[in-house]
């Protein structure tokens, strides 16, 4: 099962989704629909359409875009690395809000990990595995 958050007495659950080096601290409680991230709004902060598509399809999948309010604080990594982050992190703040959400949002695939890292640097070489140009002469 997915560990998250929930407070009982403000209705506010957690979840933290992480991707590459982002990270997201999502909170969702029962509201109008607004998100924020970093204490902007969702097209503020992710002018790319592809970043705001993948935050919104969580919503869609449960079917509560207009009604949950969502705060996120996200660190680390570009964009696209948070977008996915958040992604993440709201759909583990869902199951913890409501645990009827969890076989939707696990058949959506909103709950599995990204664990594609980058791959580091191997010493003598340019990159991780870039190695020196060869000169015949």
């Amino acid at each position: 099962m997915v560990a998250t958050k929930t407070d009982k007495i403000t209705g506010v659950a957690m979840g933290t989704g992480r991707r590459k080096s982002s990270v997201a601290r999502v909170r969702v409680k029962a509201g109008s629909g607004n998100i924020t991230i970093n204490g902007k709004d969702l097209q503020t902060y992710f002018p790319n359409e592809q970043d705001q598509i993948a935050i919104l399809q969580v919503l869609d999948a449960v079917e509560s875009r207009d009604k949950i309010d969502v705060v996120i604080k996200a660190s680390g990594g570009g964009t696209t690395g948070q977008a996915g982050a958040c992604r993440m992190g709201l759909a583990r703040a869902l199951v913890g809000m409501d645990s009827e959400m969890f076989p939707t949002l696990r058949d959506g695939g909103f709950l599995t990990r990204d664990s594609r890292m980058k791959e580091r640097k191997k010493c003598g070489l340019h990159g991780a595995r870039r190695g020196t140009q060869f000169s015949k002469r």
